[in-house]
């Protein structure tokens, strides 16, 4: 199916209100591409170590919108143009202009696909639902991790570095507790390894679903893999859910930034001798996370890398 993409350009000031009201008309999933700067939640949130360079900000936003090729456009274009006409009357909209251009016949949901095939983790083979796993493989270790479009898949090495730390680290009767659990790859991994129960928490409401549906691919019990919702880091209400003294395994790929506060708050999450496994570290970052971790009481068992990536591992005695 073909697209036809139209932007409007606008003000970074006026570009909710404008939104809000293409919603409005039924043209919905708007992108934005501004310079503003990020916030100290937007990088709370981003999955990076190091914040890119950002180009300064002139003010100027522009949004990107789809209609099918077959869509009345000339009547969708028009209540566009009269109501950014009637948004100018009494607020700033900038140009407000709206430009035509032609995409590529593409399936926008799907087409991040054709980059995810299956891999391996040294003997884990981590295939995506829509390949078939090979006759040689069926005697893996195989898990089915579909990541959708918000969360990682295991390709990247801190979730490699963390699995590897798991294979170490996992018994029979393992409690584990995961940290910004996204996709559920490393619950699920600790699962098939032998962990007796899982628990994970997440600031994305989208981790749920995407959890869920991980599990049900890999035939894990709902109670098996329980998920939460908050910020075990300053939410007492989370911390007390999600229970004191309990875990044999804490697991933890995030930001070297984040784990300087989460790891005086979570050693009190597990059991005594219990192992406390880190990545998303930058290795310019390293030493920040091992400082992190003495300071919390914990003892240093092992540093692992892969490329520019480390992954922290800490027991408390």
């Amino acid at each position: 199916m073909k697209w036809i993409q139209f932007t409007v350009k606008t003000t970074a000031e006026a570009e909710d209100v404008v939104i809000a009201t293409l919603a409005e008309i039924g043209v919905e999933g708007a992108a934005i591409r501004d310079k503003q700067p990020l916030t100290e939640e937007d990088k709370a949130q981003m999955f990076v170590d190091i914040m890119p360079d950002c180009p300064q900000d002139d003010g100027v936003a522009y949004l990107d919108f789809y209609l099918e090729e077959d869509a009345d456009k000339d009547a969708v274009l028009k209540e566009i143009q009269d109501a950014l006409e009637e948004l100018r009357g009494f607020m700033d909209i900038g140009e407000g202009s709206v430009t035509e251009s032609q995409t590529e016949d593409k399936d926008w949901i799907n087409n991040w696909k054709e980059y995810f095939h299956q891999f391996y983790v040294d003997d884990i083979l981590i295939v995506p639902s829509w390949e078939e796993v090979k006759p040689e493989d069926q005697d893996k270790m195989i898990l089915h991790i579909d990541p959708g479009t918000a969360f990682g898949t295991g390709m990247h090495e801190t979730t490699q570095l963390v699995i590897r730390q798991l294979k170490k680290y996992v018994k029979e009767d393992t409690l584990l507790l995961d940290v910004g659990t996204g996709s559920g790859i490393l619950g699920i991994v600790a699962l098939k390894l032998g962990a007796k129960h899982v628990v994970g928490t997440d600031l994305d409401p989208c981790a749920v679903p995407a959890v869920a549906e991980n599990k049900a691919a890999n035939d894990i019990p709902d109670e098996a893999f329980e998920m939460m919702i908050g910020n075990i880091i300053d939410d007492p209400s989370v911390q007390e859910e999600v229970g004191y003294e309990k875990y044999d395994i804490v697991a933890a790929n995030i930001l070297a930034d984040v784990l300087v506060p989460l790891t005086p708050v979570i050693v009190h999450q597990m059991k005594k001798g219990a192992y406390y496994i880190t990545s998303g570290i930058l290795d310019v970052k390293e030493a920040v996370v091992t400082e992190a971790v003495k300071e919390a009481g914990l003892t240093l068992v092992e540093v692992t890398r892969q490329g520019e990536w480390v992954s922290v591992t800490a027991r408390k005695d």
